[in-house]
């Protein structure tokens, strides 16, 4: 580990297994990308959650006025804290976060880019708040068409379960609009999807055609 840069390492939650280095003076925690720098996806997390800053003395650890609170090692933190080497952070009790302090050891995924924090992210994931996608942590911009959207979410909710052709027409056209839709223009707007993909990640198939019966989503695993 570069020395004066620590690490923070998730240990639960939907980005468990990523290591993000601390190479700015301060570093927001939050689910929403633009007002955090940390972007944690559970619904418990708020926009802006808790804040890491560099003092003197250290790294201290603040809340933001958190719906669901933050705290370090079972403890709620109610002023600044500071962080020791070892502390297990709590967001909203969902995610736990290891705090790696500068002067400990642990194996570097990444270097810090550009002095910001970084994750080393991998496959899809969805704000469904925002109706937003994020492929290897990057927005697909321009956003995805409304049918688009929603064939990929109707995936992805599936978790790897198979989705009949049917069902994924029912749900994409919804309602009376369904009726009517063909095989062809299903057969368009997956690979259309598959297209706007590729162009983050070429790399991996996310969703998989069963002919003959529907389709699936495989996230990367990684």
């Amino acid at each position: 580990m570069d020395s004066g840069l620590p690490m923070l390492i998730i240990e639960t939650g939907q980005l468990a297994g990523q290591r993000w280095l601390i190479d700015s003076d301060e570093v927001i925690i939050g689910r929403e990308p633009g007002a955090a720098d940390l972007i944690l996806p559970e619904r418990q997390v708020s926009r802006r959650h808790a804040k890491i800053e560099r003092t003197p003395e250290g790294f201290l650890l603040s809340d933001l006025n958190s719906k669901n609170g933050t705290f370090v090692n079972g403890e709620p933190v109610k002023t600044a804290r500071l962080l020791r080497d070892g502390d297990e952070i709590q967001i909203a009790l969902c995610v736990k976060i290891a705090f790696v302090g500068s002067d400990a050891t642990a194996p570097l995924v990444n270097p810090p880019i550009g002095g910001t924090v970084r994750p080393v992210a991998r496959g899809i994931r969805i704000d469904k708040e925002a109706r937003r996608v994020y492929v290897a942590d990057r927005e697909i911009a321009p956003p995805l068409s409304l049918h688009q959207y929603r064939l990929l979410e109707l995936l992805v909710d599936a978790n790897g379960s198979l989705i009949p052709r049917q069902d994924i027409v029912e749900w994409v056209w919804a309602g009376d609009t369904s009726y009517g839709v063909t095989e062809q223009a299903l057969d368009a707007l997956v690979r259309r999807l598959r297209e706007r993909i590729a162009e983050f990640d070429p790399d991996h198939e996310y969703i998989v055609t069963v002919r003959g019966h529907g389709l699936r989503f495989e996230n990367r695993r990684e």
